[in-house]
């Protein structure tokens, strides 16, 4: 039995760490005007974020067809895979995966296991790391599934846009009627809930409150954890406060694992340029070193 992990170009991460762990990585259309661009191929996060600047009409995405997922499994299926689970999009946000679910059972060549992620960007990255390292662990999807869908249950997030209006054009804020009043002027906390939707929850008038926000729900979300998290520090183009961010999370926890991730075009589509976020989960990585450590011993 050989397991194949398969995710899209919005969990951000690097064409090369994807090669590199042997995970099918499938880009996603973002479009201005008449052009059409796939992330990571034809256009890069630079080049999209300048492009933001200098349009004036806004861009928008197209989800990944199934006619590219069947050719992904044609080919997993030709290099020997018998299985492939998929992490994509928060069907929350996006039909992909309900529309892949259905496809799924037309697919005869390959066994295709689609997996909500619940989330975007780093959090499904992370989904995507931890299923591919049960895969070189020997482990297949009956037994990554459960594993995943645990770790799905510890994640997080607090994120913050500088601007409003992108979300609210591309209807991707499902309580976005409760938090009009003067909201295009100050910083929204925005969460995942439970079904995968973008929430607002609360409303600060800068980053600098935004963080402290945030951090105050990760020393929650730490408390009431009987095991330890990491974090990933998330960034739209906005290096110089993803480092403030960086800086104060290994000042206020020094001893949690902190990563880092990019929002590139197809998320920026829906949230502009600046968005900043924290994101934690259960460190898995700390759990699979001990485990290591214990089967060495």
């Amino acid at each position: 039995m050989k397991t194949a992990i398969l995710t899209d170009s919005a969990s951000y991460l690097t064409p090369a760490e994807a090669a590199a762990m042997k995970v099918k990585m499938l880009p996603i259309t973002v479009i201005f005007g008449e052009e059409q661009y796939l992330e990571n191929v034809s256009i890069s996060a630079p080049e999209f974020y300048q492009r933001l600047h200098q349009e004036t009409k806004l861009p928008t995405t197209a989800q990944i067809t199934m006619h590219q997922m069947q050719t992904a499994f044609d080919e997993l299926t030709a290099t020997g895979y018998d299985e492939v689970i998929c992490i994509n999009l928060s069907s929350g946000i996006t039909t992909f995966f309900e529309n892949l679910s259905r496809y799924a059972q037309t697919v005869t060549t390959i066994k295709v296991y689609p997996f909500d992620s619940l989330i975007a960007s780093a959090g499904e990255a992370d989904l995507v790391r931890y299923a591919q390292y049960l895969v070189d662990q020997g482990e297949h999807a009956t037994t990554i599934i459960p594993k995943l869908t645990a770790l799905r249950s510890t994640l997080g997030v607090d994120f913050a846009v500088d601007n409003l209006k992108h979300l609210l054009r591309t209807g991707r804020v499902s309580n976005a009627s409760a938090f009009l009043g003067g909201l295009l002027q100050v910083k929204p906390i925005l969460q995942f809930d439970e079904a995968g939707k973008i929430v607002a929850v609360a409303k600060e008038r800068t980053m600098r409150r935004a963080l402290q926000h945030a951090l105050q729900d990760l020393t929650a979300a730490q408390a009431a954890a009987d095991y330890p998290l990491q974090v990933t520090v998330i960034d739209g183009n906005a290096p110089e406060m993803s480092a403030q961010w960086q800086a104060q999370i290994a000042q206020t926890f020094p001893q949690m694992r902190v990563l880092t991730s990019h929002i590139g075009p197809t998320i920026g589509v829906h949230t502009g340029e600046g968005v900043m976020g924290l994101l934690w989960s259960r460190d898995w990585r700390t759990e699979a070193a001990s485990l290591g450590q214990e089967a060495e011993a």
